[in-house]
């Protein structure tokens, strides 16, 4: 199909990129290991033949690692979006409806059409399910642990000092929801910070709820991450800490990790860190070991890929998975 092509180097994403223009240009960092990259590229397949004018590009994501590296892909398959040349939107994971509807939207040009207003309704969906997605959510650009403005790192500190739990979205790292939530919220400047749903405010807010006392009784009180950690590395006898999850892992190392473990036939249970900023950042300072992927049995750290191997190779590793060693 002429508007699928395959990107090798550098140059060659960048000269589809500048062939494209002002159309939409679909970016696929995929690896040949991971299943989950084939099924979309199926996907990308059907929405070829829907969108004559768009240009789909797979791209190995580990052979072209200057690319990758400066889009921030950390696990596969993650989309990007471009047009003019300029990054407009980002997908991570294997989520063909999502991937079909910002092809949808992007692809629209002129004036509304019916898809553009059913796309619209979709978008307003899904942020709805992100406001909702935990009791108290805040919208920043970064994470709690690595905050990337003033504005986030202040409301961040805040939080922690009034010992409120809440959960995050980076809203840099993904453009349809950081433009479009200012709309769907009327709040026209980030961070935003939602309880039960509704919107608290930004920074100014969270400063004078903080300074007349009233914001502990706003917003949800947080259970100490070290107690989080702790019972997540016991509720299963054994744990993998991974990108991805048992059945599609997002990175070559965790893919390694699952075939290890299920070549045992041991049960295990998995954890995606990607999901979870707090718990991703967290967990290395806990266990002392800076990389994933980490693995527990009976709440104690076994170690990652490398002590996984030299279990294996020595005859230790199911022992160990049973607790016996």
């Amino acid at each position: 199909m002429a508007n699928v092509v395959e990107a090798t180097t550098r140059q060659q994403f960048e000269d589809f990129l500048a062939k494209a223009g002002k159309c939409l240009t679909v970016v696929h960092f995929q690896a040949s290991w991971a299943p989950q990259c084939g099924h979309m590229n199926e996907v990308m397949a059907e929405l070829a033949k829907e969108h004559a004018h768009t240009t789909f590009v797979k791209l190995e994501a580990e052979t072209v690692p200057e690319v990758s590296e400066k889009y921030e892909i950390a696990s596969v398959p993650t989309f990007l979006f471009f047009k003019g040349g300029e990054k407009v939107d980002r997908l991570d994971g294997a989520h063909a409806p999502e991937l079909t509807k910002k092809v949808q939207r992007l692809a629209v040009t002129g004036s509304p059409s019916g898809a553009a207003q059913s796309s619209t309704a979709d978008l307003n969906q899904r942020l709805k399910k992100l406001i909702n997605a935990a009791p108290c959510m805040l919208f920043m650009k970064g994470s709690p642990q690595e905050p990337r403005c003033g504005f986030s790192r202040q409301i961040v500190a805040l939080l922690k000092e009034n010992n409120i739990q809440f959960s995050s979205f980076d809203i840099l790292s993904d453009e349809e929801v950081r433009r479009e939530l200012k709309t769907y919220s009327n709040w026209p400047t980030y961070p935003q910070l939602y309880v039960n749903g509704e919107l608290v405010g930004g920074l100014d807010i969270v400063k004078e709820l903080a300074e007349s006392g009233e914001l502990e009784n706003t917003c949800p009180k947080a259970v100490p991450l070290e107690h989080r950690l702790k019972t997540l590395i016991n509720q299963k006898p054994v744990m993998l800490f991974m990108k991805g999850n048992k059945e599609a892992a997002r990175c070559g190392f965790s893919r390694q990790t699952l075939e290890i473990l299920n070549a045992t036939g041991v049960d295990y249970d998995t954890f995606d860190i990607l999901e979870d900023e707090e718990v991703r950042q967290g967990l290395k300072t806990y266990s002392n070991w800076p990389t994933y992927p980490q693995l527990y049995v009976k709440g104690e750290l076994i170690g990652g890929l490398d002590i996984l191997k030299e279990l294996k190779e020595s005859g230790d590793l199911v022992s160990v998975l049973k607790g016996e060693s």
